[in-house]
C-alpha cells in the first residue's frame, strides 16, 4: 500500500530503530521501546494496586468507604497502640497511686516518671491558660509556674490541693477561695493614689505618704501584712516583691484597688484521675519554685497536745 507507514519508514542505521516521523528543527525522535525492567515494575505496581484495594480500606463510598478484607483501619492500628502505651505505663501508673504525694519527691526516679507524665497532661489541659513553657499570661491574670511566688502555697501538696478543688470553683465545695473588696466609692482618687504609691514603696518603686501608711494598715495591713509580705492562708498576694499576677505599674495598681479582677481555675477532680493530676503536681512542682513540704518532726508539740495544755492552762486560770 502507498500509504503504509512500514514502507515509508526509516530506520536509524545506528541503533537500527524507527524514527516515528516527527521532526523538529532537524531533530527526529525514535520509536525506542521502554525497557522490560520499567514494564514488569509498572504491570507489578498495577497487581500490588488491585491487591491492596481487596486487603485494605480504598474506596470511599456515600456513608463510609470499602473497609477490605483484612478489617485494618488506622483508628484500630492507633488504639492498640495506646492500649500497648496503657499497659506498659501501668506499673508506674500503680506506684506513683501507691506513693503519698509528699514522699513522692523522695524518690528519684518515681519523681521523673511523674514529671514525664504530667508534662504530657499540661500540654493537653494547661497550656491554654498557662502556656507551653509555664510562664502565665500577666494581661489576663493567669500566674507564672516557674517562680517561687505562690499564693496558697508552693509544696507538691498544696500545688495537688490546687489542682484536685481549683480557685474560687463552683464545683468544689473545698476550693480555695479569696476575695479583695473594690474600694471605688470607698477611697477617693486622691486616696487611691496614696495607697497604690505605698504599695509600691514596698519595692522601691513608690514614695509612701502618712495618709498612704494609714489607709493601708486600716484596709489592707489585716491580709497583705505590715510589710506586704502577703498570707497563704487567705490567698492574699505578696506585694514587695517584683512578681505581679495583673501588673505591676501604678495605673495596673490603681485599677486593681478600685475594683479587683479575681481569677477562676477549674478544679480537676471530675475531669482527670487521681494519678494524672499527681503527675500534674509533680510537673508544677518541678518547674523551679517547689518548696519543700514542711512535715513536723516528733519533738514538736501535736495539735492535741497543744489543746489538752491550753484546757489545763484554762483549768487553772492561767488564761
Amino acid at each position: 500500500m502507498a500509504n503504509d507507514p512500514k514502507q515509508n519508514s526509516r530506520v536509524d542505521e545506528p541503533t537500527g530503530t524507527e524514527f516515528v516521523g516527527h521532526e523538529w528543527d532537524g531533530i527526529e525522535e525514535l520509536n525506542t521501546p521502554l525497557p522490560r525492567w520499567w514494564l514488569w515494575t509498572f504491570y507489578l505496581t498495577i497487581a500490588w494496586g488491585l491487591v491492596y484495594v481487596v486487603l485494605y480500606p480504598a474506596w470511599p463510598m456515600i456513608e463510609r468507604g470499602t473497609e477490605g478484607v483484612l478489617g485494618w483501619t488506622s483508628r484500630g492500628q492507633l488504639a492498640e497502640e495506646m492500649a500497648a502505651a496503657d499497659i506498659a505505663r501501668q506499673s508506674v501508673r500503680e506506684q506513683i497511686a501507691a506513693t503519698d504525694i509528699t514522699q513522692l519527691p523522695a524518690n528519684a526516679e518515681l519523681m521523673q516518671q511523674a514529671i514525664a507524665g504530667g508534662a504530657a497532661a499540661f500540654k493537653v489541659n494547661c497550656v491554654q491558660c498557662h502556656g507551653a513553657g509555664a510562664a502565665g499570661f500577666e494581661d489576663y491574670g493567669y500566674p507564672n509556674l516557674n517562680d517561687d511566688d505562690w499564693l496558697w502555697g508552693g509544696d507538691i501538696a498544696a500545688i495537688e490541693y490546687t489542682l484536685v478543688h481549683g480557685i474560687r470553683w463552683e464545683g468544689s465545695d473545698q476550693t480555695r477561695f479569696s476575695l479583695m473588696p473594690g474600694f471605688e466609692g470607698i477611697f477617693s482618687d486622691a486616696e487611691i493614689d496614696a495607697v497604690a504609691n505605698h504599695v509600691l514603696s514596698f519595692t522601691g518603686k513608690g514614695q509612701s505618704s502618712p495618709r498612704g501608711a494609714e489607709l493601708y494598715a486600716n484596709n489592707c495591713l489585716a491580709c497583705h501584712g505590715p510589710a506586704g509580705g502577703g498570707d497563704r492562708i487567705q490567698g492574699a498576694p505578696a506585694l514587695n516583691d517584683a512578681i505581679w499576677l495583673r501588673g505591676g505599674e501604678l495605673a495596673e495598681i490603681r485599677a486593681q484597688i478600685k475594683a479587683p479582677r479575681h481569677g477562676v481555675m477549674p478544679g480537676w477532680a471530675d475531669r482527670l484521675d487521681p494519678v494524672t493530676i499527681k503527675m500534674l503536681a509533680a510537673y508544677v512542682y518541678s518547674r523551679g519554685g517547689g518548696e519543700t513540704l514542711e512535715v513536723p518532726t516528733g519533738s514538736e508539740e501535736t495539735a492535741e497536745e497543744a489543746l489538752a495544755t491550753l484546757a489545763e492552762a484554762e483549768g487553772n486560770g492561767q488564761l
